[in-house]
């Protein structure tokens, strides 16, 4: 028999709603709709406001969780959005740093998607979400969708005009600087890095404590589902 979980449920609905009023604000000073989609910021906030929703439910209705499968992507991506962000794309040093004027609103969003949103995301899997779920196997498949980002970014900056503003998302996947060879040796670099976070995320799942709050629901012999 699975509990209801209010506070769970509240909290994951607050982090969908986050994630979604950045990308909204967002939205409503881009005059490039396209190009404001085409970033892993905010296809990985969308899915993150899209999982935690989901996740909210089912703890409101007593359902059992979301497959470790799921959150777990979630979490590497939101992760790496927030520690590429924050160590490369706002860091000067890196060589890749991305750095503008914003407007308040801007600004706002900016907070929310790159700190907030991974921030929360980090505190859920730590304090309300059974350990033990993720798999060390799962590491690598959770990869699929950053390899399958580069194509996409690539071959949509091939088919706007050369010049075009933001015509590449980022300056590490920007052919116009790097070339396709220099393309590749950052995508061999970033990829070695997420997985080895992937790697990271699963083994800690496997060695953390109990959250307190889900010891007395958590069957002793049912790894990473709830009671």
């Amino acid at each position: 028999m699975y509990k209801r979980q209010p506070f769970t449920a509240a909290f994951r609905v607050l982090v969908a709603l986050a994630a979604l009023t950045g990308v909204a604000l967002d939205t409503i000073e881009s005059d490039d709709l396209g190009r404001l989609f085409s970033y892993f910021t905010v296809q990985s906030n969308l899915l993150l406001a899209i999982v935690f929703a989901w996740s909210a439910h089912r703890a409101w209705t007593a359902r059992p969780a979301l497959a470790p499968r799921i959150t777990g992507g979630a979490l590497l991506y939101i992760s790496i959005t927030g520690l590429v962000f924050h160590f490369v794309l706002s860091n000067d040093a890196s060589g890749f740093a991305m750095t503008s004027q914003r407007t308040p609103l801007e600004s706002v969003a900016n907070h929310l998607l790159h700190t907030a949103t991974p921030l929360a995301a980090a505190l859920d899997w730590l304090l309300l979400t059974a350990p033990g779920g993720f798999l060390v196997r799962q590491a690598w498949q959770w990869l699929a969708y950053p390899l399958l980002y580069l194509p996409f970014a690539l071959i949509r900056g091939a088919l706007l005009t050369p010049g075009t503003d933001g015509r590449y998302p980022y300056p590490f996947l920007d052919v116009d600087l790097h070339g396709y060879a220099g393309i590749l040796g950052n995508a061999v670099v970033f990829g070695l890095a997420f997985y080895g976070l992937a790697l990271v995320l699963a083994l800690l799942d496997r060695i953390r404590p109990c959250p307190p709050v889900l010891r007395n629901r958590i069957s002793p012999t049912a790894s990473g589902r709830l009671k």
